[in-house]
């Protein structure tokens, strides 16, 4: 595989002074005190700032266990990336198993903030920063690492985006790419983007026209990032997660939204719509939910949270219609 030369031009200007090294895991210790439990319903998955999910993707799933490959927004040479993480939710007790992945092909990236599985692969996904950078990663065979095929910015960055969310949509065999600037407050909603997506013979991400919408979330109503992560449904339903941050200690707060629908027909035309009213799902007290990614075929998504200095955790729900 090759990298485009632009690409090695884009590491060396972001990456300028950072060694590059091999993740070295998900920290369990916090660095303030003893960890704080994850609330009800929610079984924590690491307890420091250096172990919160800011996106994933489900490779897999048998009844209440679910495998997912989870982004983690570190941003110092060496700190882990990606990472597998195994999610038990049985009758007797939700457990979670994180194995840190590799970053090979590429220095680190800064600030992963979403990731989703590439349909019709096995093993290919797609992770970008928060600065709109989308790495096209594979799992290498031996389960490891990820390695970088491919690095592109994303389309039409606006003035100040700040990216929390990305998913993909897959109908009659065409791809679309669904992503969102988070906003910030009342100053600043969501910028929602839409565009078909393919990739060529070297694996390089090509979009399409770019339809934006602009969308601002019912709740919650304090301090809100109003697109922290984005899903679409099996039936087209557009879900946005938003939430409030009031800093490293909290208090968070987040919900859910059916927020619209998002159409790709034969011809790989894509069509956005925000809903003029849009439905609260649910609601998640004491959580930042950065990640959601409903399971094809189970009306069930799987979400995680980065609670900063309280780490990450994570939990199902039955919100994907």
């Amino acid at each position: 595989m090759r990298l485009r030369k632009t690409v090695l031009t884009t590491i060396a200007v972001l990456c300028a002074g950072g060694a590059v090294a091999a993740g070295t895991g998900v920290t369990v210790a916090r660095t303030n005190g003893a960890p704080a439990p994850a609330a009800a319903g929610w079984t924590q998955a690491g307890h420091d700032v250096r172990s919160g999910i800011s996106g994933l993707a489900v490779t897999s799933h048998t009844g209440s266990t679910y495998r997912v490959l989870i982004a983690l927004d570190n941003k110092r040479p060496g700190e882990n990336r990606i990472a597998q993480l195994d999610y038990h939710a049985r009758e007797s007790g939700r457990t979670t198993t994180v194995r840190p992945l590799a970053w090979r092909g590429g220095a680190e990236p800064i600030d992963l903030e979403a990731l989703e599985s590439v349909p019709g692969t096995s093993g290919e996904y797609l992770a970008v920063s928060s600065r709109g950078l989308v790495y096209h990663i594979e799992v290498t065979d031996d389960g490891k690492a990820v390695q970088v095929r491919d690095l592109s910015p994303l389309p039409a960055i606006g003035r100040g985006d700040n990216f929390e969310s990305f998913t993909l949509v897959s109908r009659h065999h065409r791809l679309a790419a669904v992503w969102a600037d988070r906003g910030e407050g009342d100053g600043r909603p969501a910028t929602l983007y839409a565009a078909p997506l393919s990739f060529n013979q070297y694996g390089e991400s090509v979009f399409g026209t770019v339809t934006k919408a602009v969308y601002r979330a019912p709740y919650p109503a304090q301090d809100v990032r109003h697109a922290s992560d984005v899903a679409v449904t099996d039936s087209g339903r557009l879900l946005i997660a938003s939430a409030s941050d009031e800093g490293d200690d909290g208090p968070f707060d987040s919900a859910v939204t059916d927020a619209g629908s998002v159409t790709l027909d034969r011809a790989g035309r894509v069509r956005l719509t925000v809903a003029r009213s849009p439905e609260r799902l649910r609601k998640f007290k004491g959580h930042k939910v950065e990640a959601v990614d409903c399971v094809p075929g189970s009306g069930t998504a799987v979400l995680g949270t980065d609670d900063e200095n309280a780490g990450g955790a994570l939990t199902t729900a039955r919100i994907c219609r």
